[in-house]
């Protein structure tokens, strides 16, 4: 039987059945992996923007004014829905887990400068009478015990100007009439309905209420939830966030 003798026609047609195979198997990168990764890379986005606006949001502390609770170079995990996260650009709050409390440490938005963020002690509520006598603070009356404070620096007491503003809410006794507001002798103040009266635990060495008065409830942003990471400052080394870390701090729960 003779043997078939491909025509030219027939062997461009394998070989372009040929090259379109190899075309077919060659690996490629199609437009739907694209597509899919941009798809997670938003959703993971806005998962992060929904966590850090209504539940937990991460913050540092720059200062001592809360020393021995909370120190220098802490970082903080603040619940933000513990007292109801605000909705951006709204004045609206969603549901609370509960009311602030005495005692409670609280992350607030500075009231002279909104852009910073404080974290202080409550001490007050609305509607409560405080005063500090000698450097110790009456609640309604009575002597809080207080085993979280610290005194740096207890032979001062400065007074004078930063404390006029305290005039507005002082209560008319003989007393009170009597003394000039420092940063260890003031009040009795009553704390007006919607805000309240915060103190850091170094009570020597913090800006809080005895200066700028109040906080209103709106500035309220969380309550300190646990430390995920502490470093010691040293001007003397490199890095000392990887060779000063304060093993012992982390994951302490804050209160």
């Amino acid at each position: 039987m003779p043997h078939t003798i491909p025509t030219p026609q027939r062997l461009v047609t394998d070989a372009h059945r040929a090259d379109a195979l190899r075309a077919l198997n060659r690996p490629r990168l199609h437009w739907h992996v694209f597509t899919e990764w941009a798809r997670i890379l938003i959703f993971a986005v806005a998962l992060f923007l929904v966590i850090k606006t209504f539940a937990v949001e991460a913050f540092k502390i720059p200062t001592g004014s809360m020393e021995r609770t909370l120190l220098v170079g802490d970082f903080l995990l603040v619940n933000k829905a513990a007292y109801g996260a605000e909705i951006p650009f709204t004045h609206v709050r969603l549901p609370a887990m509960q009311v602030p409390r005495r005692r409670d440490i609280i992350v607030f938005e500075f009231p002279e400068d909104r852009t910073k963020n404080y974290v202080k002690r409550l001490i007050g509520l609305p509607g409560d009478t405080v005063e500090m006598r000698d450097g110790d603070v009456w609640l309604n009356g009575h002597q809080l015990i207080e085993p979280y404070v610290i005194h740096s620096d207890p032979m001062e007491d400065p007074g004078g100007e930063p404390f006029g503003w305290q005039s507005k809410y002082l209560v008319r006794t003989a007393e009170a009439s009597a003394i000039h507001p420092s940063r260890n002798n003031w009040g009795p103040l009553v704390v007006p309905e919607g805000s309240y009266f915060v103190l850091g635990d170094n009570r020597d060495n913090s800006s809080d209420s005895r200066y700028w008065g109040f906080v209103p409830d709106s500035l309220i942003k969380g309550k300190p939830w646990v430390v995920y990471y502490s470093f010691e400052r040293d001007a003397t080394h490199r890095y000392p966030w990887l060779t000063n870390i304060r093993w012992g701090r982390l994951g302490t729960r804050v209160h």
